[in-house]
């Protein structure tokens, strides 16, 4: 026998010795991934474009861009309204705000309405809630859904800060951004021995007034901020925006007290700075402790913010710098960046989608859809999405420099409507935009003949989508007008 036929033999035997239940080696089943970790990084005011990988023309953030570069960007993401609480509110229940009933900045998120959070820790993820929550203006008690709480009452302060951590306060010193990135990194680098979900709330770059930590309070004074070119709304704008050109949210306003244009931008985009830095902190802290590919990250803000567009220094509008917002995901076991996608995506789509890539139950009720499969440029989930949805700004007496809002988007038209007064009045002007052809919405063509057919195509279809989210009938409270509440200053 030759050595060659000895050693088939003795495979042979070997193999007829073998149980038959055992599987061959090449079927052995990998074992199950871990459920993936989730970390919601979430800015206040930050408009979509203020980050480099978005095109700024000279502000730099090489933190975020990195996780663009190894994620996706969504270049349409946009909020159903643009006020923080309401918005927040959103982002946690995939609800309309007409739904979940946090109409304007003083209501607290409701305790029997179900949230991603809550979801996630009943599917048994440790969860955690660090910085600003903005629900419930004079609260700062642990909310339910979370097993570790750090946060404060109302807006909070750009330095030191009394801080409610799992119900004992204690204050801070130091500067916001840097605090609760301290905290979160921690949290982060600590044991954790299930599946976990950390919610990382800045106050950056939220103004009242706007302050950049000290050592980026002058890093852009040689930048060319100029005001835009429709700081002064043109003749076919509504006359409410001339009337807020000197207010608290206008242009020719105190400007947050700074009163200066230049420093305004430069102290807006200097906080950003800071929370750039944040973002590689926490980066680093999940590549130490080996977690980094196995957490969905998602970089996101509850608003846009406008710099002086249309005579604006806020949000509330519909205009783009207000309801635009930043939304980057990375997560490598999802998709491999980078990617663009450029499906309309909505703040109610954040919990549906957390929820789907966490593998948790879906909530009920909501008006939300999960953009799981839109980030790996799932054709078929592309051709079944969105191609409208409305939009909602209720009156705040507190700042009645805005009236009421609703509006309609496509991804090439808007329609926006001032309800107490629509119809021809000046004061709340109707509007409509042809957004491929004018993105900076300069042109209004609600009186143009040639517009007229859109404009009754939009008119039906924002009516349509009211009654298709039960916000039909629509409440809102009564536009009391500016007046004579013009700030003297």
């Amino acid at each position: 026998m030759t050595r060659r036929s000895f050693s088939l033999a003795v495979l042979s035997a070997v193999a007829a010795a073998l149980p038959a239940a055992l599987p061959a080696p090449d079927l052995v089943a990998d074992p199950p991934a871990p459920r993936l970790n989730v970390l919601v990084i979430l800015t206040d005011d930050m408009r979509w474009d203020a980050m480099s990988c978005a095109g700024h023309p000279y502000f730099k953030t090489p933190h975020i861009d990195r996780l663009a570069a190894e994620g996706v960007r969504f270049v349409n993401a946009f909020v159903t309204t643009s006020l923080c609480s309401p918005s927040r509110a959103s982002l946690l229940s995939g609800r309309y705000a007409h739904a979940h009933r946090v109409l304007n900045n003083f209501t607290d998120y409701p305790a029997d309405l179900p949230s991603y959070p809550r979801r996630l820790k009943e599917q048994g993820y440790e969860t955690a809630y660090i910085g600003k929550w903005h629900m419930g203006e004079q609260e700062d008690r642990p909310r339910p859904g979370f097993d570790h709480w750090m946060s404060h009452r109302g807006q909070g302060n750009y330095f030191d800060n009394e801080l409610n951590i799992d119900g004992e306060r204690r204050t801070i010193k130091g500067y916001y951004t840097g605090v609760v990135t301290d905290h979160a990194v921690a949290w982060i680098r600590g044991p954790r021995k299930r599946p976990w979900l950390l919610v990382l709330g800045h106050k950056a770059p939220h103004g009242g007034p706007i302050q950049p930590e000290p050592r980026y309070e002058r890093f852009l004074d040689a930048a060319p901020v100029k005001k835009p070119a429709t700081a002064v709304p043109d003749a076919g704008k509504p006359e409410w925006l001339r009337q807020s050109l000197r207010t608290w949210h206008g242009v020719e306003g105190p400007l947050y007290g700074i009163k200066d244009y230049g420093k305004f931008v430069r102290s807006y985009l200097g906080t950003i700075a800071s929370v750039d830095d944040s973002v590689g902190r926490i980066y680093e802290a999940l590549e130490d402790t080996g977690q980094l590919d196995d957490t969905l990250i998602v970089f996101t803000s509850d608003n846009g913010f406008a710099l002086g567009e249309h005579g604006r220094v806020d949000k509330r509008t519909m205009y783009e710098e207000s309801i635009r917002v930043p939304l980057i995901v990375r997560c490598p076991r999802l998709v491999k960046g980078p990617r663009l996608v450029r499906e309309m995506v909505l703040s109610v789509d954040l919990a549906p989608s957390i929820l789907e890539a966490g593998g948790a139950p879906p909530l009920e009720g909501i008006h939300g859809a999960s953009w799981v499969r839109l980030l790996a440029g799932d054709s078929g989930a592309a051709a079944g999405w969105r191609k409208s949805w409305h939009y909602a700004y209720d009156y705040e007496k507190e700042f009645p420099y805005t009236p009421n809002v609703r509006g309609v988007r496509t991804e090439d038209w808007k329609y926006i409507r001032y309800p107490h007064g629509d119809g021809g009045q000046d004061r709340h002007r109707a509007e409509l935009y042809d957004l491929k052809a004018d993105p900076l919405e300069t042109r209004s063509l609600i009186d143009d003949p040639a517009a007229a057919g859109k404009l009754k195509e939009l008119q039906a279809e924002l009516e349509r989508l009211l009654q298709a989210t039960g916000a039909a009938p629509d409440k809102m409270p009564i536009d009391e007008g500016i007046r004579d509440v013009l700030p003297k200053f």
